[in-house]
């Protein structure tokens, strides 16, 4: 079942002020305990002038309950905000970049980590506490999974509802299930919410990919096709990130996210490796 509202501590995270000394230091104190040795685990998080959210999503991993070593790596992508400032005084490990792109970002956060899983963020996402454990566990536990990857709300930053965006979710998780089900299960996969192993990444060129396909789906396929093991969906009670819905109003509103949905749903236009 997905929430109507936005969890509390979710909106705990979210509604935090970001230039507060006591907050930054607080999440500085909790980054500093994930390090209990080398890192087993590496969030990488590509950031382009996310001065106003990049506190909020440090300050929601850094509340995540793991006995893992982590690091948080951020890909500062030539921001012309003080994105990077935020971060390191965040206590995370901050990067430049300075190709532009996401592909650009989170191949130089793969290539810099050095955990044995590299999970993938966002820098405009708010993640549970059980989210770093949920997705690394069934990459631990076995070989079966290539790929964990997970499923997402919206936080309105628009006109929007929170109500409007519920039914919307549901929506999408049905044309998801279409495409695990009868087409290509890849292009569930999205960057800021997903995880794999660093070497296997590595072996596969990471996340680059031919024109007309996204950075995140084509290395899910990547993976799976090499022999990796298969692509892992973690259920959404324990994965739901909370992300904000610009993208969406990027791509003209809900109307139109909608109609991209229902057109790929009916198989016009459908290319295997792009997401929405």
């Amino acid at each position: 079942m997905r929430p109507i509202k936005i969890p509390s501590d979710i909106l705990h995270h979210w509604q935090l002020d970001n230039a507060s000394a006591e907050a930054i230091a607080a999440i500085h104190a909790r980054l500093q305990a994930f390090k209990k040795g080398a890192p087993e685990v590496s969030v990488v998080i590509p950031a382009y002038n996310e001065k106003d959210s990049i506190v909020k999503t440090l300050s929601s991993l850094s509340a995540n309950n793991t006995n893992r070593s982590v690091e948080i790596i951020v890909v500062n992508n030539n921001s012309a905000d003080n994105t990077r400032e935020l971060a390191i005084a965040c206590g995370a490990t901050c990067i430049d970049e300075t190709k532009q792109g996401i592909t650009n970002a989170r191949n130089a956060g793969l290539n810099y980590a050095t955990g044995k899983y590299v999970l993938n963020a966002d820098a405009d996402s708010i993640y549970p506490s059980t989210w770093i454990e949920e997705m690394v566990s069934p990459l631990a536990n076995g070989n079966a999974a290539a790929l964990t990857y997970g499923q997402f709300a919206f936080i309105p930053v628009g006109k929007t509802t929170r109500n409007t965006y519920f039914f919307y979710e549901y929506f999408a998780d049905f044309t998801r299930w279409i495409n695990k089900t009868f087409r290509e299960e890849a292009v569930n996969v999205y960057g800021f919410n997903s995880g794999f192993r660093r070497e296997q990444g590595l072996s596969v060129e990471g996340f680059d990919h031919p024109p007309g396909t996204n950075e995140d789906g084509f290395l899910a396929l990547k993976l799976r096709n090499k022999g990796f093991g298969k692509l892992h969906c973690v259920p959404a009670s324990k994965s739901l990130v909370w992300t904000t819905d610009r993208r969406i109003l990027l791509d003209g509103g809900i109307q139109q996210a909608t109609f991209k949905r229902v057109k790929r749903m009916l198989g016009m236009k459908m290319e295997e490796t792009r997401n929405v």
